[in-house]
This record gives C-alpha cells, sequence and structure tokens, in this order.
C-alpha cells in the first residue's frame, strides 16, 4: 500500500494547530489580532479536536492492511474545506470586529486549508 505524504502534511498542520488552540498564548493572540473573549474552553475544545484529527491522519497514514482505519484523504478533504469554507464566511461578514492583521493571519489559514484539500484531492483523484 502506497502512503500519501500528504496525510502527514496535513497531520503536521492539524498538530500545530491544535498546539496553539490547546495553549492558548494571549500575548501571541493579541500580538496576532486574533479574537480573544477571556475564556479559554471554546479554544482547548478546538484544539483537542485537532489533536484527534492528527491522530487519525497518522493512524491512516501508517496503519497495516488488518488495523484500525483512521481519516483518509476524503475525511480529510471535507474538514478541511468545511473549516475553511465557514471562516473565510466569517471573514466575508465583517462581523469578526478583529484588527487587519488578525483578518490576515485568519486568511491565510483559509488559503492553507483550501491549499491543503485541493492537493489532497489531486492525490484521492490520482489514486483512483
Amino acid at each position: 500500500m502506497k502512503r500519501s505524504p500528504v496525510l502527514i502534511i496535513d497531520a503536521f498542520i492539524n498538530f500545530l494547530l491544535g498546539i496553539l488552540l490547546l495553549s492558548y498564548p494571549v500575548k501571541l493572540v493579541r500580538c496576532l489580532g486574533l479574537p480573544y473573549t477571556g475564556d479559554l474552553f471554546f479554544p482547548n475544545i478546538l484544539g483537542a479536536v485537532f489533536i484527534g484529527i492528527t491522530l487519525a491522519l497518522l493512524i491512516e497514514h501508517y496503519r497495516k492492511k488488518s488495523f484500525f482505519t483512521g481519516l483518509g484523504l476524503a475525511g480529510a478533504i471535507c474538514i478541511n474545506l468545511c473549516g475553511g469554507l465557514v471562516l473565510a464566511f466569517w471573514l466575508m461578514s465583517g462581523k469578526l470586529g478583529i484588527p487587519p492583521r488578525g483578518q490576515l493571519i485568519l486568511w491565510v489559514l483559509v488559503i492553507i486549508l483550501a491549499g491543503i484539500s485541493v492537493l489532497e484531492l489531486f492525490v484521492y483523484k490520482k489514486k483512483r
């Protein structure tokens, strides 16, 4: 079974996002101009979800044929596109109330999510 390096790249991105959201460094968040409400519950929960996605991607990448399955390319594409589209919607709505640098950071995240989705879709189509 040929293993796709795209799953590892996606796992790495999800891991970084998960760690950032679990630690949610207030100084960095404010410096980047990202939303901060003072409540760490939702960023921490979302960080845990990203870590879970990371583990699912790693299981899928390294699994043996008879072992558990993880999150394949199709699942990763769905998660990335859904997250990217909702984030893009919020940014376009103008209702976030964050400074331009925060908007820039979030638009970069939208581009990363869309880019990894396109790459995963290309790999997925190539496998079929």
